[in-house]
């Protein structure tokens, strides 16, 4: 298998097959080093997610919420970049817009 070099998506055409296979999260990259999906949480919804054994990155590209890790409390919302370590407690809560958030795990998330 050729390792992969490059790869071109389309932020729109991944958040209609997101919202078309009815999950919260879409994988759209898996490379051993690292891997990324889109993630969508509506208004008023809760965040189930448990700590991950990879580094995380977290872009918000619309909504508004509160987001906890560890002793960490903001408010987040468009635009927001947020990095949470291997193991640690984090979720979004008082989601009051729609988010959707682009998510990135290094090395590639563990199923």
């Amino acid at each position: 298998m050729t390792p992969m070099k490059t790869g071109f998506y389309d932020l729109s055409s991944l958040l209609k097959t997101q919202s078309a296979s009815g999950k919260r999260y879409l994988e759209f990259l898996r490379i051993p080093p690292m891997s990324a999906g889109i993630y969508v949480l509506p208004a008023g919804g809760a965040d189930p997610q448990k700590p991950h054994s990879q580094d995380e990155l977290y872009y918000v590209i619309k909504g508004k919420a509160r987001f906890k890790a560890g002793d960490e409390d903001r408010e987040v919302s468009s635009g927001s970049l947020i990095f949470v370590a291997t193991n640690l407690e984090h979720r979004f809560y008082d989601i009051s817009e729609d988010l959707e958030v682009l998510v990135f795990f290094a090395p590639a998330e563990s199923d």
